[in-house]
């Protein structure tokens, strides 16, 4: 098993220009992480014409090289659920040039969402799943076919409010039927739907071949007046889950997901691939992301 960060941890300083990525992949570095995750948050990857920049992404694997810090997998927002054909295919045209981009930055995996954006409560039932899922089904083939001339796999995660849950996600792999098709397993993103995240954890650990590592708050919503907008995450908000409770990122192993429990399970099942903690709390983010790395390792070493 490897621990590391996802850049995302420290984005709120990207985004106040207070640390570069350069400066992201050092201080992992400085800090012990067996690996890095890569967003594409507050980093231009394609140009205005559409064309890749190359010079970012050489900057950033010759950087990874110069200070020894293995990148693991790229993590990529989409959505192929488009209205039209035409835009589902250009959603797809965009993943597989984020697949090139990963290739070009050596790594071989490449997580990609399938529905990150949000939608109304009312239109992600059951029904709505199993009406979009071939279109689901093929976007994933497709991407996964792509990639595996890299000799590549991608990831699926159970990110958002649509394809989250471990059925949902685990009905999704087993459609796409492809051998190069894992999960992103993210611990807390279960509560977004109301999944208890250590039986979900249990459920998906056969198919995960990445696991973020994240903490939330879990609040009755009667009792949390200023709530926030009702899909803003990140930041410190809270934000409602499908069962109408709300939730919010807090520094991991102090919020009330039993981060001992997941991670016991996590090792008792012999699972030795990648963890990329992730932080979006309100907290300062290199206090928080520190604290939680060093609460990991205790708890892992422990369990």
């Amino acid at each position: 098993m490897r621990l590391g960060i996802s850049s995302y941890c420290l984005s709120a300083n990207m985004r106040d220009g207070k640390m570069t990525i350069y400066d992201v992949m050092d201080w992992a570095k400085a800090h012990d992480c067996e690996h890095m995750e890569l967003v594409p948050f507050y980093l231009d990857f394609l140009l205005e014409d559409g064309s890749i920049n190359v010079e970012l992404v050489e900057g950033i694997r010759n950087h990874a090289q110069e200070i020894d810090l293995p990148l693991s997998i790229f993590s990529l927002n989409a959505d192929v659920l488009k209205e039209t054909e035409e835009e589902r295919q250009a959603e797809i045209a965009r993943i597989k040039k984020f697949i090139d981009i990963a290739h070009m930055l050596g790594l071989k995996k490449m997580r990609h969402d399938s529905a990150s954006f949000r939608r109304p409560f009312e239109q992600s039932t059951p029904h709505d799943y199993e009406e979009v899922f071939p279109l689901l089904v093929k976007a994933g083939r497709e991407c996964a076919d792509y990639a595996a001339q890299y000799g590549m796999s991608t990831s699926l995660e159970n990110h958002g409010f649509f394809v989250n849950g471990a059925d949902r996600v685990i009905r999704l792999i087993e459609g796409i039927g492809r051998s190069n098709v894992k999960m992103t397993m993210d611990v807390g993103n279960f509560r977004c739907v109301d999944d208890i995240s250590e039986i979900a954890v249990q459920k998906c650990l056969p198919y995960a071949d990445t696991i973020h590592l994240k903490d939330f708050y879990i609040r009755d919503k009667e009792r949390m007046p200023a709530t926030g907008p009702r899909f803003g995450c990140g930041g410190g908000n809270w934000f409602e889950t499908v069962g109408g409770s709300v939730i919010r990122g807090s520094i991991l192993g102090q919020g009330d997901l039993d981060i001992w429990k997941i991670l016991k399970t996590v090792k008792d099942y012999g699972y030795d691939s990648d963890i990329s903690l992730e932080f979006e709390g309100m907290e300062e983010c290199c206090f928080a992301t520190e604290t939680g790395l060093h609460t990991a390792r205790v708890i892992w070493e422990n369990v």
